[in-house]
C-alpha cells in the first residue's frame, strides 16, 4: 500500500464544500450520556481549523458506538457538536438526520468558514456495508473529501472508502501523520526496530507477529498470549489463558525468529493469583505457575529483560498491555514497559487501543513520539494489510 497520499494542504479548499470524515466515537458517562474524555474531539481540530481559515465551508461526518442501523436517541452526536463548537469558538450547526433533507439542506447553504456535523452515521446499516447509494448521497453534499480518523480506515464502511468513488479523496492532518510515523517506523526504522505485542490472543495477532519476524530486531510478547508460548516451550502455566490449538505455531514462530536472527522473548516470571480480580492477592513466581493459579502480569525478571531491550531501541512499537493493567496489582509489568519507552531516547510510537490507554493512565503519552488513535487500524498496517481508508485516497 502506497503511504504517500495527498493531504488538505495539496488541494485548493477555498470555496469548496469538504465532507470531513472525523473520529468523534467519544466515551461517555453511561448514565448521564456526557462526554467523559474530548481527546477524540481535540484531534480533530487542526485539520479542522485548517479547512475553515482556508475558506473551505466544512461538513463533518462519524460514528458513534454500534446503533446497527436504529435511530438510538442516545447515541446521537449532539454532544459531540456542542462540545466541538466549544473548541472551537463557533457554532457548529447539528443536522437532524444523515442524508435526509435536513443534512442536504443546512449543506447547500453552509458558507465558507462555517462548519456543520451529521448524525451519526451509523444510524443508517447502509454506512457499515458501503452501500454505494448512501455514498453518493454523502458525496453529493461536498467538492472534496478528507479522511482524518484513522481508528476507522481498515474498515470499507461508505464514509471512509465509499464516498472516495464519487469525490476527490485526501488525508487530514491526523492520518498524515499515522501514516508518516508509523509507516516510516517499518519501512525504514532507526535501529534496533523493537516490537512488543500483548493482550490476551496470540490469534487475534498471528499475521502481525509473521509480519514483525520481517522487521523487527527484537520481538517481545507479553500479556496473556505469552502463556500459549510459555506452554509450547514446555512451560507450566496453571489456569492462564492459553490457545491450545496455537502451540505448534507459536514454536514455528520461536524457530523462524531464530533462523532469521531476530530476539524473540516472552515472560519468564509471573505475577500470579488464585483468581481473576482486582482484589487477589499478587504472588511472584518463577518457574512454573501451580495448577491452581493464573499469570496475570509478567514478573520482576522479566520486566528487567523487557525494558534493557526498549531503552536501546532505535525504534519502538507497542501494542496490547503486559498484563491486566485495569487491576493495580497486576498493571507493574504494563507500566515499567511504559516508563521503559519514555526513558528510550528512540522512536516511540503507541499502536493505539489498550496500550494508549495505558500510557495515558501512568501520565505518560506526551513522553511519546506518537501515540496512534487506531487500534485496530495501526494492527493492520503493522501487518502490511492494505487499509481500504487509505488505499482510496490520491496518491502524492
Amino acid at each position: 500500500m502506497n503511504c504517500n497520499k495527498k493531504t488538505v494542504k495539496d488541494v485548493d479548499v477555498r470555496g469548496k464544500r469538504v465532507l470531513l470524515r472525523c473520529d468523534f466515537n467519544v466515551p461517555r458517562d453511561k448514565e448521564t450520556n456526557v462526554i467523559t474524555d474530548d481527546k477524540r474531539i481535540r484531534a480533530a481540530i487542526p485539520t479542522i481549523s485548517y479547512l475553515l481559515e482556508n475558506g473551505a465551508a466544512v461538513v463533518a461526518c462519524s460514528h458513534l458506538g454500534r446503533p446497527k442501523g436504529e435511530w438510538v436517541p442516545e447515541l446521537s452526536l449532539a454532544p459531540v457538536a456542542a462540545r466541538l463548537s466549544e473548541l472551537l469558538g463557533k457554532p457548529v450547526k447539528m443536522a437532524k438526520d444523515v442524508v435526509g433533507p435536513d443534512a442536504m439542506a443546512l449543506a447547500a447553504g453552509l458558507k465558507s468558514g462555517e462548519i456543520m456535523l451529521l448524525e451519526n452515521l451509523r444510524y443508517h446499516k447502509e454506512e457499515t456495508k458501503n452501500d454505494p447509494e448512501f455514498a453518493k448521497k454523502l458525496a453529493s453534499m461536498a467538492d472534496i473529501y478528507v479522511s482524518d480518523a484513522f481508528g476507522t480506515v481498515h474498515r470499507a464502511h461508505a464514509s471512509t472508502a465509499g464516498v472516495a468513488q464519487y469525490l476527490p479523496a485526501v488525508s487530514g492532518f491526523l492520518v498524515e501523520k499515522e501514516l508518516r510515523v508509523i509507516g516510516g517506523a517499518l519501512n525504514n526504522p532507526e535501529r534496533p526496530l523493537v516490537a512488543i505485542l500483548g493482550g490476551s490472543k496470540v490469534g487475534d495477532k498471528l499475521g502481525v507477529i509473521n509480519s514483525l519476524l520481517d522487521k523487527a530486531d527484537t520481538l517481545i510478547i507479553g500479556g496473556g498470549m505469552a502463556y500459549t508460548f510459555v506452554k509450547a516451550m514446555g512451560g507450566k502455566i496453571g489456569t492462564s489463558l492459553c490457545e491450545d490449538d496455537r502451540l505448534d505455531y507459536a514454536r514455528d514462530m520461536i524457530a523462524k525468529a531464530k533462523e532469521r536472527g531476530v530476539r524473540f522473548l516472552y515472560s519468564q516470571d509471573f505475577i500470579a493469583a488464585r483468581e481473576f480480580s482486582p482484589d487477589a492477592e499478587p504472588v511472584v513466581i518463577s518457574g512454573d505457575i501451580p495448577d491452581d493459579m493464573m499469570g496475570l502480569d509478567i514478573g520482576p525478571a522479566t520486566r528487567k529483560l523487557f525494558c534493557d531491550a526498549i531503552r536501546d531501541a532505535g525504534t519502538v512499537i507497542w501494542n496490547g498491555p503486559m498484563g491486566v493493567f485495569e487491576f493495580d496489582a497486576f498493571a507493574h509489568g504494563t507500566e515499567a514497559v511504559a516508563r521503559a519507552m519514555a526513558e528510550c531516547k528512540g522512536i516511540t510510537i503507541i499502536g493505539g487501543g489498550d496500550s494508549a490507554a495505558a500510557v495515558e493512565k501512568f501520565g505518560l503519552s506526551d513522553k511519546m513520539t506518537h501515540v496512534s488513535t487506531g487500534g485496530g487500524a495501526s494492527l493492520e498496517f503493522i501487518e502490511g494489510l492494505e487499509l481500504p481508508g487509505v488505499a482510496c485516497l490520491l496518491d502524492k
